[in-house]
């Protein structure tokens, strides 16, 4: 029996008009054998989509969130701390470490009065809209580990990313665009691991869009056309191959199907129907000159990051499930990362603060922020005392600050503290699980439900830990 999308196939042109196209892909997104197809959550979601504003390297909490004006009166004095890279080499406690303060000044901001420093003015402005966590912990000490313990739930193991889990929970809301976008990912410190889909089916790896130092201008989906080949003949290639693909499917049908090929099969109808449909997502010409300048593009400092920012939310206006933007610079070493000149974080702050700033008005006035989820983060903190006694702050992981803004959340509002020096978390410990579990939940995923099953054991990405964090939902 000649099926419906048998007869759309062989008829005429094949995928040969847009309108076409459009028809198949919405008949594939309604097919339970496409893995992209939109999925309902497993419960009503806070929010569709997510946009991460990953700080690559380690933001000081106690120089941009977390005010401790302790840090102020002792100054210069040496004192014992548990030193999480000492403790992690040498098992020592108590080494001696000299306190030093902000280089910057901190005030009260919005109606909330949370405390902002100077390093990050505009977003100081749209403090009313976030929600603090003060009391952050993460696994790893050292970049590589935390990082991919940031992004995928584990150091040591190869693990599907966030939003890897995200897409193979609930598909993607355009089938003609990638569900889940790295924008300048890291080559280092994890790579393509931090977007990566490990076990899970290839379909729901990350597409990135350009690398960390590399210009944003250069975060293009790599490979989406071939020039040397007319519209026309590639239109035959892929009827070709399709064809081709849908013999083997039939083949292997009696036997129960074959997994691997349809997700291949599905990447290649994606990246056609990408073809038509990316390139305007990317394209920025459209662009008011007043939006622009909101991201920063018009000023040398901003308008990288800013271009990254603005095509963030193009890709959420446009049904992007889970969206990456990575501010760093690809090396061991990377971006925030101020061991020995602290001062530099003005420059990072420069470059990033108008345009997260503007993320949040833009999409509010869009009507997008109720139901986006913008997560902004480092895969751990800094020390409240300097390095070695020098200019700078080593890492750690045992309490930093980040914070979410949108829907499911409660604006204006801290959740957790650290110690008087900023340095350990003290109440409300939030685990970088238990911060997975919650983003999960607010997508209407249960952490403990959202499984997969690989060398005979179920997986999630909280693997057993994980609670959701109640305190800050709306």
């Amino acid at each position: 029996m000649t099926t419906r999308r048998d007869w759309l196939r062989t008829t005429g042109c094949g995928f040969g008009t847009l309108a076409l196209a459009d028809l198949l892909s919405r008949e594939a997104s309604a097919a339970p054998e496409n893995p992209l197809a939109p999925r309902p959550p497993q419960f009503p979601a806070k929010v569709k989509r997510v946009i991460f504003l990953f700080m690559q390297g380690g933001v000081s909490q106690v120089d941009s969130f977390d005010y401790k004006p302790l840090l102020e009166r002792e100054d210069g004095k040496t004192m014992p701390f548990d030193d999480a890279r000492i403790l992690a080499n040498t098992g020592m406690r108590r080494s001696s470490q000299r306190v030093m303060k902000s280089p910057w000044k901190f005030q009260k901001h919005g109606e909330t009065g949370h405390w902002g420093s100077e390093l990050f003015p505009a977003i100081n402005g749209q403090m009313d809209k976030l929600c603090f966590i003060h009391s952050m912990v993460t696994e790893g000490v050292a970049h590589g580990p935390a990082t991919l313990f940031l992004h995928c739930g584990a150091a040591n193991s190869i693990r599907p990313s966030m939003g890897s889990w995200v897409l193979y929970g609930l598909g993607t809301e355009n089938a003609n665009l990638p569900g889940f976008v790295s924008i300048c990912p890291s080559t280092g410190n994890g790579g393509a691991r931090n977007y990566g889909n490990a076990f899970l089916p290839a379909i729901y790896q990350g597409t990135a869009l350009g690398k960390a130092g590399a210009p944003a201008t250069e975060a293009t989906i790599r490979n989406l056309g071939n020039p040397a080949l007319a519209a026309e003949d590639r239109r035959r290639q892929f009827d070709l191959l399709r064809a081709l693909n849908d013999e083997q499917i039939h083949q292997h049908a009696p036997r129960g199907g074959d997994t691997e090929l349809e997700a291949v099969i599905a990447s290649y109808e994606l990246a056609w129907r990408m073809q038509n449909h990316a390139p305007d997502v990317l394209d920025l010409r459209g662009e008011t000159k007043e939006t622009l300048a909101l991201y920063g593009l018009d000023r040398p400092e901003t308008t990288d990051f800013g271009r990254q920012c603005l095509l963030a939310r193009r890709m959420c206006e446009a049904g992007v499930r889970f969206i990456q933007v990575t501010y760093g610079d690809g090396t061991a070493n990377p971006a925030w990362d101020q061991h020995s000149n602290l001062p530099k974080h003005a420059v990072h702050a420069r470059a990033v603060d108008q345009p997260i700033a503007a993320l949040l008005i833009d999409l509010e006035r869009r009507g997008l922020l109720d139901d986006t989820l913008v997560w902004w983060g480092s895969e751990f903190g800094r020390t409240p005392y300097a390095e070695k006694n020098g200019t700078g702050r080593d890492h750690d992981p045992g309490g930093f600050t980040v914070w979410l803004a949108g829907g499911g959340v409660k604006p204006g509002f801290a959740f957790g503290a650290t110690d008087d020096f900023g340095f350990q978390a003290v109440a409300d410990k939030v685990h970088m699980h238990d911060l997975h579990a919650t983003i999960l939940w607010l997508l209407g995923l249960d952490h403990e439900k959202l499984t997969y099953r690989y060398n005979g054991r179920a997986f999630r990405l909280t693997d057993v830990h994980g609670r959701i964090v109640n305190e800050i939902l709306a």
